[in-house]
């Protein structure tokens, strides 16, 4: 009895852990985001700060620190080293910062190479206005951030110039 027992067990335990196997290998596919704005977001193509076109649906399934700014504001300006600071910290951990620009392409490209931008910076234009308004951002100021979870729902949003130790906590919270 007890080594039908033992059998029936290493079965099991065969079986489970062949399944095991196949999910953790199993390729999957981002799900997709909850939001219909972080969908929208997720299907644009914008100019970066080179020129050149990017599908933001490349960093879908990462943690995203999606921030939209302007060259004229200057809470934005001011926050924009500490950002690359923090996305040079974040690097490694799948956490990626996005700069959405609600500026010309000229203007962001020009900016981007003045200032060392370390994270992909973009000309959202005025779609990025409304975007952001579609995010949450009912006064449609600026500077405006959002975090997005990998699975694609909304996490948090802040209006006006960030606090690095309170979004630092807050990724972390997050991310854990």
């Amino acid at each position: 009895m007890k080594k039908s027992f033992i059998a029936s067990a290493a079965v099991v335990a065969i079986l489970f852990a062949g399944i095991g196997v196949y999910l953790g290998n199993k390729h999957t596919t981002p799900a997709k985001p909850q939001s219909p704005a972080i969908q929208q977001l997720m299907t644009m193509t914008l100019s970066d700060s080179k020129g050149q076109q990017q599908k933001l649906s490349q960093w879908q399934g990462k943690f995203l620190v999606v921030n939209f700014w302007a060259t004229w504001c200057g809470p934005c300006v001011q926050e924009m080293p500490e950002l690359s600071a923090l996305q040079n910290e974040l690097a490694a951990k799948n956490i990626q910062l996005l700069g959405l620009g609600i500026d010309s392409p000229s203007n962001i490209a020009e900016f981007a190479n003045k200032y060392k931008i370390t994270y992909p910076l973009f000309a959202a234009g005025m779609e990025g206005t409304e975007l952001s308004r579609q995010l949450g951002n009912q006064a449609g100021g600026l500077p405006f951030t959002v975090l997005i979870a990998p699975d694609g729902s909304l996490a948090k949003s802040y209006l006006g110039r960030l606090k690095m130790d309170e979004l630092r906590a807050d990724i972390t919270k997050l991310t854990m």
